[in-house]
């Protein structure tokens, strides 16, 4: 299964994302957080995009859903972008 690139500029939007693709993969929070060696809570507040998350958990979750972070520079797309979340 592949899935296309997708554009995150706020916490929400991340946490979103993620949760799409966790579904996708047909994981639970829970199935997820044994993956990357949290608690399920943990996974539950990344998904919700709270802003204190810690770097290190977002790395653990691109790991454990097979993702990969890619910095570039921003595109210039119309602000509808910020309504797609």
């Amino acid at each position: 299964m592949s899935f296309m690139d997708t554009i995150a500029r706020t916490t929400k939007q991340l946490g979103s994302s993620l949760r799409r693709i966790r579904r996708q993969k047909n994981l639970t929070q829970d199935a997820l957080a044994g993956l990357m060696h949290v608690r399920q809570a943990t996974v539950s507040k990344l998904e919700a995009g709270e802003p204190a998350t810690q770097l290190r958990v977002l790395l653990d979750a691109l790991t454990a859903l097979d993702l990969e972070l890619v910095i570039r520079p921003r595109t210039t797309i119309s602000d509808d972008i910020e309504t797609l979340f």
